[in-house]
């Protein structure tokens, strides 16, 4: 994977098959590699070019320690599509980076094709604010949690009520989280981005065409905050995926990866799964 400076930082992506562009946003803590395990392989298959980015806060992008603003992001997102001159592109972001797709939507209409935001919101309800606020501050008690810890609490807080329920992927998702608990001042950083200010009114101002996808299992961002974004940005449709939670683009690849392609076929003519 390519670095390229961008907004006075290095962004590192990975430019994968040929045709359209679709950029991939991943959410916060998240590698761009994570995209290659599924949506990856589907959209270079129905003849797209994915390009999917490590944000800032994630090596071997710059971590920005020091914090940064999700208009900061935008920016990156912005430069990046501009120095590889891929105009106007497709989009999907999930949770964070559907937040950053969103925002760039609404900021630079015309480097936007369309945009799919997956585990998205256009605010952090009172649960959400207080998710942020506890995040922050057991970061600045300075409290190291073993990572079997973490890895438990974040799979009640990611993942459905289907997965948890079955040992045998219990198990292994517990065994993954725990491999992956670890945070940099990067991560952090991104923490820093909730509890999400409320944009519903700013997002009535978005014209270009939008597929909010939510899990109806989903903790972080629940299927009602993501039909309430839907229902703020003009002609935008709403898509639930049964039995899958804040990670439902790996709990049930197969049923996202369809609903991108449809919805970039439908708008633009393409090919469809």
């Amino acid at each position: 994977m390519p670095l390229i400076r961008v907004n006075g930082i290095r962004l590192h992506y990975r430019d994968t098959g040929s045709g359209d562009p679709v950029l991939l946003l991943m959410g916060t803590g998240g590698s761009g590699s994570v995209w290659d395990l599924h949506q990856v392989p589907a959209l270079v298959a129905a003849g797209y070019r994915p390009i999917a980015v490590d944000n800032r806060g994630i090596p071997p992008s710059d971590e920005c320690a020091d914090g940064f603003t999700v208009h900061d992001m935008v920016a990156d997102t912005a430069g990046l599509i501009e120095a590889l001159g891929l105009g106007s592109c497709r989009m999907v972001g999930t949770s964070m980076g559907a937040y950053i797709a969103a925002e760039l939507a609404l900021a630079r209409p015309d480097l936007v094709r369309q945009a799919a935001l997956l585990a998205a919101r256009g605010r952090s309800d009172v649960l959400r604010t207080a998710l942020a606020a506890a995040e922050r501050d057991l970061r600045e008690s300075g409290i190291d949690l073993p990572a079997r810890y973490r890895a438990a609490m974040r799979a009640v807080q990611f993942l459905s009520r289907t997965t948890l329920s079955d040992d045998t992927a219990a198990r292994d998702w517990l065994d993954l989280l725990e491999l992956s608990a670890g945070e940099g001042p990067g991560v952090a950083a991104q923490q820093g981005l909730e509890p999400m200010p409320d944009r519903l009114a700013a997002y009535a101002a978005i014209r270009v065409p939008v597929r909010v996808v939510s899990f109806s299992d989903d903790v972080i961002a629940p299927p009602g905050l993501g039909a309430e974004l839907a229902a703020a940005i003009p002609g935008a449709e709403s898509t639930v995926i049964p039995d899958c939670g804040h990670y439902g683009y790996l709990e049930d690849p197969e049923s996202v990866n369809k609903v991108l392609i449809d919805f970039f076929a439908a708008v633009s003519g393409g090919p469809s799964a």
